[in-house]
């Protein structure tokens, strides 16, 4: 499968070449003086995080070692690029998501800092951890545990903190904060099932259960655990309805009265 995005990738850019000379010498230097998309994404994040303390070469070594040992990591990028493309419909193309889109982005430089956490390198992954949150506005613990199919919509002020759990296929849209309450100690953030949809500016707070396929609403203050299938609104949410979808991550509809 990575050939495969890989190629569409390639493809993409040589016919947006076409369009906007003007971006030839970046999309060459980006897409096609690489031969493989860990290649690719390693470079480009390197570019994107480099400082005068660490180096552009030496970050792109450091997050291509991550991507050829740990295999697992590519087959998440690949499926958080096809979860972006069936889900956003601002996106044109594939190659746009890995070229342009922050929120794709940090996930992937999280998951490399994730990487380094696991390797008991802690130190370079949290100092990882600082570049991305300045970068790209996303704050993720490197602790944190994250599946793959992950959407993180516009991306700005995204916070996860540092024993968060979240399964696969889930969307997040802007100024998201999966935190603490700031008085408990040990686990004590939120764990998240798959097939959640999350909206804008919502805040999800403690070690509290979100239920597979549930809708939190835009601007809400979720303190207790939510039970699957279930859409909850409000300062503190409660129970408002009950999403049409099994998986309201993957049809992005925020309707919040919806039932079945």
């Amino acid at each position: 499968m990575p050939e495969k995005i890989w190629s569409t990738i390639k493809a993409e850019i040589s016919e947006q070449i076409m369009h906007e000379p003007v971006l030839a010498s970046f999309f060459s230097k980006r897409v096609h003086q690489h031969d493989s998309l860990e290649s690719a994404i390693s470079d480009l994040l390197a570019s994107k995080l480099a400082s005068n303390d660490v180096p552009v070469s030496t970050l792109k070594q450091l997050f291509h070692e991550a991507f050829i040992t740990d295999s697992t990591l590519i087959q998440s990028v690949l499926k958080d690029i096809i979860a972006i493309k069936q889900r956003d419909p601002a996106v044109r193309a594939h190659a746009d998501i890995m070229l342009y889109f922050k929120g794709f982005q940090a996930v992937q430089a999280y998951r490399v800092a994730n990487w380094l956490w696991r390797q008991e390198r802690e130190n370079l992954a949290l100092y990882l951890q600082s570049l991305i949150s300045e970068v790209f506005t996303v704050d993720i613990h490197p602790a944190a545990k994250i599946g793959s199919g992950i959407m993180v919509d516009h991306a700005t002020g995204i916070v996860i903190g540092e024993t968060c759990v979240l399964e696969d296929n889930i969307s997040i849209m802007q100024g998201v904060t999966l935190g603490g309450t700031g008085n408990e100690t040990g686990d004590r953030h939120p764990k998240i099932s798959s097939g959640v949809l999350i909206g804008s500016s919502a805040q999800i707070l403690g070690n509290v259960f979100i239920g597979e396929g549930a809708k939190v609403g835009a601007g809400s203050v979720v303190l207790d655990d939510v039970a699957p299938h279930t859409t909850v609104a409000g300062i503190p949410a409660v129970v408002v309805g009950k999403p049409r979808a099994d998986q309201p991550a993957l049809d992005m509809n925020h309707d919040l009265n919806s039932t079945d």
